[in-house]
């Protein structure tokens, strides 16, 4: 069978055309409507739906060619594991409710047949434009720089040698070949495993044995290099396995042999009330879970429709569920390659996050300069050293008696988990809130909860029913006044690997509300002991959602009395519909709101009557938009809170989350002046989201300079790292133009 036939890369880069993407109908103009009027679906925008443009705005970074090329092909993997975390988790969520027969509709009034239609429209038009920019765009530039993935009939002869020995070596001990017959029926797959599937002639010896099944060994790497002079070439390695598809099944002429990779519901479902141990319970689960119902085929492009057709069958799909995407599946696993290539034109300038000067090199005492007052962290610009030192400091200190900590997410070989073991071999008291549940980092969780446990810390799972998405670390101190406790309270979690890419806040008090509040927080959470009173922070599930429409129903009072207010709210997803509603009830009293909204948003902005005040932009860049910040003008006391929690039905009602007020006038004054204001402000990297769903470029005005908010924190934080610079005036770090306060009082958004 000719090499070239098999290959999952397809002959030639194949265009495709640009499919309008479809949006949603566009609202009418209406009177300003009542309260009960507000509950229109006609005011929402799909929940599903912003998600996959959310998807979408990613691949606009993959697709523009201002973006260095090795920086589009993270964009291209970043958008193919967002998809798949989307099929696995929400699309296999609605797949349930057609089975069980729930005709629950969304706000917009769609049902869940109807919502897996659009967005099955809506993702095949994504995986073509995806595949376009990775075939005509990323590959050949990556070829240019002297890094190529070659198809198996495009290899030289010394190549073509090496495959063979490196297949017959290293490869077919560890293949299982499967055919297919009554026999031996269509095996289970694992989810987002990588497969051949292989077709036999009709006259194959067998009679009825047409089928069969290849795995390929995830043990092995996807990509193997090749003899290439002059360059580093690439073969897949399920090209390798095709080439010699004859010599798995001898005897047997092969039609076709072809790349498929299926994607599983991968959510957990879990009775904590009749758990006796909720570590062994969800452990088996997750290994349970393999077993979840297909949502998705991906199959190469130039598969023969019986092949389809038969997996399809054999999965219990529908013809929807079906990509066929034109190159390589499961683009993530092409990453490698960027350490191939060194020319630093393809990425993006390096950045080191810097240490703020107040933190100085390590030798200040953190203890005493946070008693002094709070500190604030803007990761990545601003270093996540400073939180991994306060809890090493914290461990090795022996002044200290307590620590308290949640983890969500926490990474690999995590320096904090470390820590908190050194500190319980120390003799001081240990408390690590792990978060079982934690979705994708489950496996990883159980393994932290153990080793914590071996090294004497008391852990615990945190309440029945509830994720603890809260993020906060508790230090008790013996000093010469007595006790003394010492807090950090984040937007992100605690993990340094994603803290150089997640845009977070950490602040740093010492105050003695908080600390009073963080002591309750961990209470609840050991002991389910509520406190009679929260001094300073909103918990969810307990208060939080209330003090929010309480926070926004002031603001609509004040501006119903004096004609003024505002609020600057910057998250991750909106879309609980009760927060929607009195957002709009406060457009209408005359409140000024701009929301930075990076993913799901299901306000619709810019409805006469209902909410021609709101507008909503979302940044997609280099770095990922994660921080909660919520402002409130409140009649000139500028109320503002921090938050781990979105405006999410979830975070309100089944997460234990916390938002904490920002005391310190002049880190209020930093978060508003430097990052609300400058993300507004943004006109490279922002979209604006229209009333009917979509999402346009934001552009500068004639003459206005451009303003990428990144670049600007990145500026901001190399200025700031050390005294002498954190003093120069705000016009030098923003050039050619006037300084943020100002440009902010001059904005209007109606």
């Amino acid at each position: 069978m000719d090499g070239a036939q098999i290959s999952t890369l397809p002959q030639a880069p194949q265009a495709v055309e640009k499919a309008p993407v479809p949006v949603l109908a566009p609202v009418p103009p209406v009177e300003a409507p009542g309260p009960q009027g507000l509950n229109d679906s006609r005011f929402f925008i799909n929940r599903e739906l912003s998600w996959v443009a959310f998807d979408e705005r990613v691949l606009e970074e993959a697709c523009d060619p201002q973006v260095p090329v090795l920086e589009r092909l993270k964009f291209l993997a970043i958008t193919s594991s967002n998809l798949d975390e989307f099929f696995m988790i929400r699309v296999a969520g609605l797949k349930q409710q057609l089975v069980g027969h729930v005709e629950e509709t969304a706000l917009d009034a769609l049902t869940p047949a109807e919502q897996i239609a659009s967005i099955s429209t809506r993702c095949h038009i994504m995986v073509a434009r995806q595949y376009k920019a990775l075939l005509q765009d990323v590959l050949p530039n990556l070829e240019r720089a002297g890094v190529r993935l070659l198809r198996p009939g495009h290899l030289s002869s010394e190549a073509e040698a090496f495959v063979t020995d490196y297949f017959w070596r290293e490869v077919f001990p560890v293949l299982t070949p499967i055919a297919l017959d009554p026999g031996h029926p269509f095996p289970h797959l694992r989810n987002k495993s990588l497969n051949l599937a292989v077709r036999f002639s009709a006259g194959a010896p067998g009679g009825r044995l047409r089928y069969g099944v290849v795995p390929v060994p995830s043990v092995l790497p996807r990509l193997v290099e090749v003899p290439d002079p002059g360059r580093r070439s690439y073969v897949l390695l399920e090209d390798v396995i095709a080439r010699h598809a004859a010599q798995l099944f001898p005897g047997m002429p092969i039609e076709g042999c072809y790349a498929f990779r299926v994607t599983r519901n991968w959510d957990l479902s879990i009775d904590e009330e009749e758990a006796e141990d909720l570590l062994v319970t969800i452990e088996r689960e997750v290994r349970r879970r393999d077993r979840g119902s297909a949502v998705r085929l991906e199959i190469a492009a130039h598969a023969e429709q019986p092949m389809v057709d038969y997996l399809v069958r054999a999965l219990k799909l529908g013809p929807g569920d079906v990509y066929r995407p034109d190159g390589p599946l499961d683009i993530p696993d092409l990453l490698p390659l960027l350490g191939r290539i060194e020319q630093k034109e393809l990425h993006y300038e390096p950045f080191t996050p810097v240490i703020p000067h107040q933190i100085g090199d390590g030798e200040r005492d953190l203890f005493r300069l946070i008693r002094e007052r709070d500190v604030l962290l803007h990761h990545p610009y601003e270093s996540f050293d400073p939180v991994v030192s306060f809890i090493e400091a914290a461990a090795e200190d022996p002044a200290v008696l307590a620590i308290k900590m949640t983890l969500y997410r926490t990474g690999k070989d995590s320096p904090v988990v470390r820590a908190l073991q050194r500190a319980a071999e120390n003799g001081k008291q240990v408390t690590a809130l792990v978060e079982l549940k934690a979705r994708m980092d489950e496996e990883a969780n159980i393994v932290w909860a153990r080793a914590l446990e071996q090294a004497g810390v008391h852990v615990v799972y945190g309440l029945i029913g509830y994720k603890t998405h809260s993020k906060a670390a508790l230090v008790v101190r013996r000093e010469s006044a007595g006790l003394h406790r010492y807090v950090h309270l984040g937007t992100g979690n605690y993990n340094p690997g994603t803290a150089r890419i997640y845009s977070d806040l950490s602040l740093f008090t010492a105050k003695e509300d908080f600390g009073a509040d963080a002591t309750s927080l961990f209470n609840l959470l050991t002991g389910y002991s509520k406190p009679v009173s929260w001094r300073k922070f909103k918990v969810a599930p307990l208060n939080l959602k209330a003090s929010v429409l309480e926070l926004i129903d002031r603001e609509a009072q004040i501006a119903a009395q004096t004609g003024k207010g505002r609020i600057v709210a910057k998250m991750n997803s909106l879309s609980e519909p009760d927060v929607i509603k009195a957002l709009y009830r406060a457009s209408q009293a005359g409140v000024q709101i701009d929301l930075v909204v990076r993913g799901i948003c299901a306000l619709r902005p810019g409805i006469p009557g209902v909410s021609d005040r709101i507008r909503v932009v979302s940044i997609v860049d280099r770095f990922l938009e994660h921080a909660r910040i919520w402002h409130f003008e409140a009649g000139g006391k500028r109320e503002m809170f921090l938050a781990s929690a979105d405006w999410m039905q979830r975070n309100f009602v089944r997460r234990v989350e916390i938002a904490f007020p920002v005391e310190d006038p002049a880190i209020r004054e930093r978060i508003f002046d430097e990052i609300l204001t400058i993300s507004l402000a943004d006109n490279v990297k922002a979209r604006i989201l229209r009333a009917d769903g979509t999402h346009e470029r934001a552009t500068p005005a004639p003459g206005a300079p451009l303003v990428r908010s990144q670049e600007r924190f990145m500026a901001l934080a190399r200025r700031a790292s050390s005294a002498a610079e954190a003093a120069v005036p705000a016009a030098d770090v923003f050039p050619n133009q006037r300084r943020p306060e100002r440009r902010r009082k001059k904005r209007s958004l109606a």
